[in-house]
């Protein structure tokens, strides 16, 4: 599994109480921090139709004025990780987006649902691919690599919304089993085999190409 997109925890809960202290140089650095996470997540799963009428760095800016209005309450509240609570306000952005630019969407959309299939993001999907497929069989050839990376990625978007929204924060996200369990509200031993049954289901799908 590759390295998380957002920062690590310890700076974060020292900033985080700096906060609570009133430390108004605090609240910024502890947003400051955490922007490119966020806009590194509005690029992987916001619809890329949508980004081409849409600016990621507006909807970055929205999402961390919603989060500083509101984070008097969170630190009142903290019901999960702060960097997770932040990620769940882009979500809700990146959908209301969506359904503003798209109109009616031909299927549901709710948090357990992808907005867009995988981007490309080679270094995701080869590390997909790895685990996948023996890794010696993985070709090294930069336009078969290519093309492995198109399939796989077209398969993910085969698999049913569940399936494939878990897919994409582990290996996209790089979110943790813990943390996926917190974002679906499941005990991560749900989460777990919500994750294995998705990779055998890619798997038997990518067998069957």
């Amino acid at each position: 599994m590759g390295k998380s997109i957002w920062p690590a925890s310890d700076p974060t809960g020292e900033l985080l109480q700096g906060v609570r202290d009133g430390n108004a140089q605090a609240t910024n650095d502890l947003f400051t921090r955490h922007r490119s996470a966020l806009r590194r997540l509005v690029q992987m799963r916001l619809d890329r139709r949508v980004q081409q009428r849409v600016d990621v760095s507006d909807v970055v800016q929205d999402v961390l004025t919603e989060a500083s209005t509101r984070l008097t309450d969170y630190l009142a509240n903290p019901s999960m990780s702060f960097h997770l609570w932040l990620r769940q306000i882009a979500w809700d952005h990146m959908i209301d987006t969506y359904r503003r630019h798209r109109g009616s969407a031909k299927r549901s959309m709710d948090r357990e649902q992808s907005i867009v299939g995988p981007v490309a993001d080679d270094r995701s999907t080869m590390e997909m691919i790895v685990q996948l497929q023996d890794p010696e069989l993985t070709p090294a050839a930069a336009a078969i690599q290519s093309e492995l990376t198109k399939r796989v990625e077209a398969t993910i978007d085969q698999l049913d919304a569940n399936e494939r929204e878990i897919i994409l924060m582990r290996h996209f996200e790089y979110l943790s089993n813990q943390e996926v369990a917190e974002v679906l509200g499941l005990q991560p031993a749900a989460a777990s085999m919500r994750y294995l049954r998705a990779v055998r289901r890619l798997r038997e799908l990518l067998d069957n190409l």
